[in-house]
């Protein structure tokens, strides 16, 4: 489902269940959950290839892409880790204009997740 243009209205929400939703589009912006590994026995790289893997395709999923990004917010299970998460992050952007970002060390929900990342796009017009 595209929500690309989505500008007035009623959000749209996409693949809601009871707790959340895993992207909400208003106003020609995507609001991403935030997105983790399925994957906790790897480390932290494979762990923030995964979650960017995942951040991609909601992009897709919502008409946008990591070249729209505006925001975005990672929670890392241990600092320590952030050197390698970051050297990820780069590659990843691949020369795409840097979105604001917040980068903070919290318990995750899973003791087997090392990072979580919850980002905010502009969807195509």
């Amino acid at each position: 489902m595209s929500a690309g243009g989505q500008r007035t209205g009623a959000p749209v929400r996409i693949d809601s269940g009871p707790s959340l939703s895993q992207a909400v589009v208003r106003g020609g912006t995507a609001y991403l959950s935030g997105q983790v590994a399925l994957d906790g026995s790897t480390g932290i790289a494979d762990q923030t290839r995964a979650v960017l893997h995942a951040i991609d395709a909601r992009l897709a999923e919502v008409g946008s892409d990591r070249s729209r990004l505006l925001s975005a917010t990672i929670w890392l299970a241990d600092i320590a880790d952030f050197a390698a998460m970051d050297e990820v992050w780069r590659a990843w952007l691949d020369g795409a204009p840097p979105p604001a970002r917040a980068t903070g060390q919290v318990t995750l929900a899973r003791p087997e997740w090392r990072v979580e990342i919850i980002a905010t796009a502009a969807v195509e017009d």
